[in-house]
């Protein structure tokens, strides 16, 4: 239990950072003078950082040990916490976001290999379920306790993780396991890790700066055909390099395809979705950062109620339907807020309802695809897959809080523009759920022949 709970602090403390800052966008933009567009960098950095070490720290983990890896990203993590709370200005801050991006991105897969190497094989399914879900609930949390500390100060929300560092720390030494790495495990290909920031980068500058510098601008050219020549010679190493940063053949394991499109989708939809509420609540309604983080509130409750209870139903319907019916309640929850929102503040008609029936969908959707995917290869890969599926995921993210920076424009939009940006998160979720039916209604399956070829070939059939 105590093993678990060290687990579950990291965890929790590395998806809380990726998402307590659209609270603060306000607050930092107003303290250090920078632009909607500019601050959205302080999501985005961290995002495709993130993605881009993810695959690589898992890696790194299987070669070295997953327990060494676990609490070296915790190390990192803390201090970029540090810096990121004494940042002078915008760029420092981003810096510093990088950085907590490569301590995150250690202490990720390397957890969940920890959690599959402490539960029994029956349970390693809802292990993952549950690990799943602890991201989703720090995720729907953020703008909560965001709201708590931007009250005090926005650097708070990132001095938080101070003590909740040091503890996971100083616990994880004394009661981690020490699964065996595997030590002819190879680093996988750095440079194309550097090809995916850059081209990742380029194609949410884009999108973000474009409404300023115009699509036909330069720049903007300059930058959307950098993110497609990038995103080309991305791929082109991916399929000839030995060791490439993502195996492209695993993605031949259908299961595992499935789930890793299914979880970019509803993700960009999922980030479209929490900042939208968070700038509309701000901007066009006027509550304080406080009263935006509890009106947001109820969806975080949603998920970890929904996530246990739809656990039961996965061995009965399967993860494709609950995936289905998660995206669905998602979709039905932008599409409320396009019928009820208007300028003249209305939660309870508008925002509560919407978030109630988000939360549910995120509790059904999120949890499901990533368990999916977690699953979908043998056991000893999971640090490979859990690394893959998340890369995905903040990839997405990265591009949904773009799009809708896009669509919002400068001054942070009307009601027409938010209307648009909700469009969107309906239709990704529409895909995403179309996506997961291709999952089956089948439970999901352990796959333990004698090597990992072998495993490869039983997942595909």
């Amino acid at each position: 239990m105590i093993v678990l709970t060290v687990i579950a602090a990291a965890v929790f403390m590395a998806n809380l950072d990726l998402w307590i800052v659209n609270v603060a966008f306000v607050a930092i933009g107003t303290s250090l003078s920078a632009s909607l567009a500019d601050v959205s960098w302080v999501l985005n950095a961290y995002a495709v950082t993130l993605a881009a070490l993810l695959v690589p720290a898992g890696r790194l983990g299987d070669r070295v040990g997953h327990r060494k890896v676990f609490l070296g990203g915790v190390v990192v993590f803390t201090l970029a916490s540090a810096a990121c709370g004494l940042a002078p200005n915008l760029a420092v801050l981003v810096v510093a976001r990088i950085a907590q991006a490569a301590g995150a991105a250690a202490q990720l897969p390397a957890s969940l290999a920890l959690l599959m190497a402490a539960v029994p094989a029956e349970s390693r399914t809802n292990a993952a379920r549950s690990w799943s879900a602890i991201g989703a609930v720090a995720a729907v949390c953020g703008p909560v306790i965001g709201g708590l500390l931007v009250t005090l100060d926005w650097r708070w929300v990132f001095v938080v993780n101070l003590p909740i560092g040091i503890a996971a720390l100083a616990v994880g030494l004394r009661v981690l396991p020490h699964p065996a790495p595997r030590s002819r495990e190879p680093i996988p290909d750095l440079a194309g890790a550097a090809l995916l920031v850059a081209a990742v980068a380029s194609l949410t500058g884009a999108l973000v700066e474009a409404p300023g510098w115009g699509w036909t601008s330069g720049r903007t050219i300059g930058l959307l055909a950098a993110g497609v020549v990038g995103s080309a010679l991305f791929l082109w190493r991916s399929m000839r390099h030995a060791h490439p940063l993502v195996e492209l053949h695993l993605l031949r394991v259908r299961r595992f395809a499935i789930a890793n499109a299914g979880t970019v989708a509803f993700s960009a939809a999922f980030a479209i979705m929490l900042l939208s509420n968070s700038l509309w609540c701000q901007a066009v309604w006027h509550y304080s950062p406080l009263r935006t983080g509890l009106a947001m509130a109820p969806g975080p409750l949603m998920v970890p109620f929904v996530t246990a209870w739809s656990a039961r139903l996965v061995l009965r319907v399967g993860l494709g339907p609950l995936t289905a019916v998660g995206s669905a309640l998602f979709a039905l929850g932008l599409v409320w807020r396009i019928a009820a929102a208007t300028a003249t503040p209305d939660y309870l008609r508008d925002l509560l309802p919407s978030m109630l029936i988000g939360g549910a969908g995120v509790g059904l959707a999120l949890s499901s695809f990533i368990a999916a995917g977690a699953t979908a290869l043998p056991t000893e890969r999971s640090a490979t897959a859990s690394g893959t599926v998340n890369s995905g995921r903040q990839i997405a993210s990265a591009l949904g809080v773009a799009v809708l920076i896009t669509i919002l424009g400068a001054a942070g939009g009307t009601v027409a523009r938010y209307d648009a940006g909700w469009w969107v998160g309906v239709g990704l979720s529409v895909v995403a759920g179309a996506i997961g039916l291709g999952l089956g209604r089948g439970g999901p399956r352990t796959v333990s022949p004698r090597s990992p070829r072998e495993a490869l070939a039983a997942a595909r059939d």
